[in-house]
């Protein structure tokens, strides 16, 4: 049977606040109507603060709300704009906007805020949240989830598909015999952090300022004998590895740096990490999604570090843009229909879970 689910997603890069409404059965995932909802400047402050540790238990509670207001707000203007009556939606996807993502360590966890009662409560609509904590607690990483909706969607192809979402994290979905994904590591997020510093501005418009500068070799190899890239899957990683502290522990090793150097090699940073992964794998088509899609300098990084044909999602009739979100309105459907999601072979759990919460 055919439903209506609303998916939001905010993710690592803090651009904004993804809302879709689809149309789901048992064998496709239709896009019906979109809207990008804006996050604040000050909130976005709020959140960054909190990840980096400025925070209280209070603040931590007052975020929470403030999220869940954030994320109702887009919900209904989405309703609004397209005149959708609540009641004709089966529930909403909700990630969350992640705070800390640690899965490994002696106390694994993941944090999501934006409480999904409120959500609910001001959308009059069933919410589904907390995705992640039964994949970590039967022993996952929790993440990356994208690669469970890729093999949905792209199922059907009969080459060997590789697809990159990139966010402000990157991750890889190899579609094979067995589904595997993993983080490759920053995608937009240091990028976006630089140009900031340097440029105030939010991010690189085609990857200008990076096509600006030079690659700086030493510091690209420094970037690259990180333990995260040498790691081996099931991997994931978050703001709270790759921000500003790491990209500093790495710039402390050299003298002064242009700035627009390290940009292009932060650049060339989430290019050649890509490609590793992809090359590892063999894969003939490569498909990219997320926001990483509008840096043009970055795509055609890509292009010229890869053997195989590039494609977006967009040439398959999947917004770029709004991939993830549909996600989690999918991963909605699965939660009210009492399904698992195969993901074990992507995150290392023990087993495929039924993921997620009801809430309304």
């Amino acid at each position: 049977m055919t439903e209506l689910y609303i998916g939001v997603m905010s993710g690592t890069s803090l651009d904004g606040v993804d809302v879709t409404l689809c149309k789901i059965d048992d064998t496709t995932c239709k896009l019906i109507y979109a809207l990008e909802y804006p996050l604040d400047a000050d909130l976005k402050e709020e959140i960054l603060s909190t990840i980096s540790g400025q925070t209280t238990l209070a603040s931590i509670g007052i975020l929470n709300t403030k999220l869940a207001n954030l994320f109702a707000d887009a919900i209904n203007a989405l309703l609004g704009k397209y005149t959708i009556d609540a009641s004709t939606v089966k529930a909403i996807g909700l990630h969350g906007q992640t705070l800390w993502h640690e899965p490994q360590g002696d106390f694994p966890f993941s944090i999501q805020l934006g409480c999904p009662n409120i959500v609910s409560a001001q959308t009059n609509i069933q919410v589904v949240a907390d995705f992640r904590s039964m994949d970590i607690a039967n022993g996952g990483q929790g993440a990356p989830f994208a690669p469970a909706f890729h093999e949905f969607l792209f199922k059907q192809e009969t080459k060997k598909i590789a697809l990159i979402n990139i966010g402000g994290m990157a991750n890889i979905t190899i579609l094979d015999a067995k589904i595997k994904g993993w983080d490759t590591g920053p995608g937009n997020v240091l990028l976006d952090y630089w140009v900031h510093t340097c440029k105030n501005l939010p991010y690189d418009p085609d990857g200008t300022f990076a096509a600006s500068g030079k690659i700086n070799k030493s510091l690209l190899v420094s970037f690259l004998n990180d333990d995260y890239f040498k790691k081996a899957p099931p991997k994931s990683t978050g703001r709270e590895y790759f921000n500003a502290s790491w990209l500093s522990s790495h710039l402390a090793l050299f003298d002064i740096i242009n700035k627009e150097d390290i940009q292009r090699t932060l650049l060339e940073l989430t290019a050649i990490t890509i490609a590793n992964d992809v090359k590892s794998k063999a894969s003939e088509v490569l498909i990219v999604c997320g926001g990483g899609v509008k840096n043009t300098f970055l795509i055609r990084r890509l292009r010229e570090l890869n053997t195989c044909s590039l494609a977006t999602s967009d040439d398959y009739g999947v917004s770029s843009d709004y991939m993830e979100s549909m996600a989690f309105a999918w991963f909605a459907k699965k939660r009210l229909d009492k399904e698992v999601v195969n993901l074990k072979s992507v995150t290392g759990a023990s087993k495929n879970s039924i993921l997620g919460g009801i809430y309304g």
